[in-house]
């Protein structure tokens, strides 16, 4: 798995370093990455262990010991997922991953985020965990469920992404956790539009050369 994407020929003490775990949350910030062309280097966490691919004490890196922490080319570390992202966006306005601050849009992409971040993400987490019971794991997919009812209503009017007619980071946030359907026994085409807003994500070019630098796609 490569460690290290170069997209420009800035000086490697320039770089940012994104800690992430293949296919977690901290995808969405890589793929936010791609999409404004950075400089920057990836390097994966051990999150049970607490260490990184290099040995280092992850800690160190953001004592709340997960991931995304998104290290600054100045050495300031950057952590909590949605904040990453808005900071990406907010910082590369060309890309246009975010609607203007102070619109009522930039509102509605901070309200997508957060129900992701909050809603969504948080009904999955119980999947995730080593020990949950078979009823857990029921009332977790249930929670879900739920989640994803409200997202396919807010797809049903045709849209392509969340907010406007434009990709902003709620929708690269949204794409990463919806897919963990994928992995957790939740059939994804019980909700038609938001499958197709996932397959739609997924071709992005952006979206795959992040796949592929996290070794989820060949």
């Amino acid at each position: 798995m490569p460690s290290h994407l170069c997209l420009s020929s800035t000086e490697k003490d320039e770089e940012m370093k994104l800690y992430y775990k293949p296919g977690a949350c901290s995808l969405a910030s890589h793929i936010a990455l791609q999409e404004i062309g950075a400089v920057f280097d990836i390097e994966s966490v051990d999150t049970d262990a607490g260490r990184t691919h290099s040995g280092a004490d992850y800690s160190k890196v953001n004592p709340k010991g997960y991931v995304p922490a998104l290290q600054l080319a100045d050495g300031e570390v950057l952590t909590e997922g949605p904040a990453i992202l808005q900071f990406l966006a907010d910082t590369n306005p060309a890309a246009g991953l975010s609607p203007e601050v102070g619109s009522l849009l930039r509102a509605r992409m901070q309200e997508q985020l957060t129900f992701v971040s909050s809603e969504l993400h948080k009904a999955f987490s119980p999947l995730f965990s080593s020990d949950i019971t078979e009823e857990g794991k029921s009332n977790a997919r249930a929670a879900v469920a739920r989640k994803f009812d409200v997202l396919e209503q807010h797809f049903s009017d045709g849209r392509q992404m969340l907010v406007g007619d434009q990709f902003t980071v709620a929708d690269a946030y949204l794409f990463v956790v919806a897919n963990w359907a994928n992995f957790t026994g939740i059939n994804l085409a019980d909700w038609p539009q938001l499958a197709a807003f996932v397959a739609r994500i997924s071709e992005k070019p952006t979206v795959q050369r992040a796949l592929r630098a996290e070794g989820l796609l060949q």
